[in-house]
């Protein structure tokens, strides 16, 4: 009994067996705590399609050996009095451990965010990879500059003037290379809010051709005549893109002309014979049909209607049919197509 009771360091031996004891009996129990709760959130994020149960495991995986031994020290060293020169040692390393162990799992949350997004745009727009991969590092950049500031400060360094050094150098960098951060920027715009991927057929401007692959810097069009257009994502981003993958139906449009002789019984029916043909054609809603205007040298009629596909080449089929049965119709009802004509009066004097 003298034994336990001889006092080493400010403490008796007593005190320090149990603070050991209590060391190794937390820190045995978080070590077994850690792998029983990451073997059942296993299962159960196998048996559900919640996300929030395999965040949990990937980031319970991260929790480091380090992390769990200043935990058991820290619940030790309540059962001993230390040195205040030591203690302040212990809590500043107990904090900056918590401080590398929360970057872990905010890198830990930023890959299992990055790895479910890559998944589900591999089949839908695999060339996004990279601007993801690029977001997930400077997420990760962001978070571990942070944790480096704050272990800085912990230890009492006075980051001030880092900070502000940081803020005046990054803004040196930004001006010197603003046009390739707008291009990534533009690249992460794309990514995420999807107004075109691979494989669509776009139109930007007078350019149009079919997506073939979207960068961090460039985006590369190969037009219908075949040579590859390349937009820098930025001024591409500004411009009007319309997007004829994602056409739900087609609007077409067209007109005719008829003689001025035309009589107007004549006229009346050209509404009704147009209207009936494209009735009649598979994948049309007809619109409208309506006698213009009187041109130069014709009665204008125009005609609306809808393919109900966008296919360019089932367009072209259905409007190619109608052609063909209206001049047929119109000649088996003697209407006469209207072609340009001038009349010269020659008088003499």
């Amino acid at each position: 009994m003298e034994l336990l009771n001889q006092v080493y360091f400010g403490n008796t031996l007593q005190s320090w067996l149990v603070a050991s004891g209590i060391l190794a009996a937390v820190f045995t129990f978080l070590i077994l705590a850690q792998k029983i709760v990451v073997s059942r959130l296993s299962k159960l994020a196998a048996a559900t399609d919640n996300q929030l149960d395999d965040l949990l495991v990937c980031m319970l995986r991260q929790t480091k050996f380090l992390v769990l031994l200043a935990t058991s020290f820290f619940a030790a060293s309540n059962y001993v009095v230390l040195k205040p020169s030591l203690e302040h040692i212990l809590s500043k390393a107990i904090v900056l451990i918590i401080i590398f162990q929360a970057g872990l799992w905010a890198g830990a949350a930023i890959s299992f965010w990055l790895d479910r997004e890559v998944e589900k745009r591999k089949k839908e727009d695999a060339s996004s990879t990279p601007t993801l991969g690029l977001l997930g590092f400077v997420a990760r950049l962001i978070v571990w500059v942070m944790a480096i500031l704050l272990m800085l400060d912990n230890l009492g360094v006075n980051i001030t003037g880092l900070v502000a050094g940081l803020g005046i150098g990054g803004v040196a960098v930004a001006l010197a290379v603003q046009n390739i951060l707008g291009d990534l920027l533009a690249s992460l715009s794309i990514v995420l809010d999807k107004p075109f991927v691979i494989g669509d057929f776009i139109v930007v401007d007078s350019l149009a051709g079919s997506v073939e692959h979207i960068g961090l810097k460039t985006t590369r069009i190969r037009s219908l005549s075949g040579e590859q257009l390349i937009f820098a994502n930025n001024d591409l981003l500004k411009s009007r893109i319309r997007n004829y993958k994602r056409m739900e139906e087609r609007r077409a449009v067209f007109s005719f002309g008829v003689v001025y002789s035309s009589p107007p019984e004549k006229l009346k029916i050209i509404k009704d014979i147009v209207r009936e043909i494209i009735e009649r054609q598979p994948h049309t809603r007809f619109d409208r049909a309506h006698f213009k205007d009187y041109g130069d040298s014709a009665l204008n009629f125009e005609v609306v209607y809808y393919v109900t596909r966008p296919d360019m080449l089932l367009y072209m089929d259905i409007q190619e049919i109608i052609n063909l049965e209206i001049l047929e119709r119109f000649s088996q009802e003697g209407i006469e197509f209207a072609y340009p004509t001038r009349t010269i009066q020659i008088q003499n004097s």
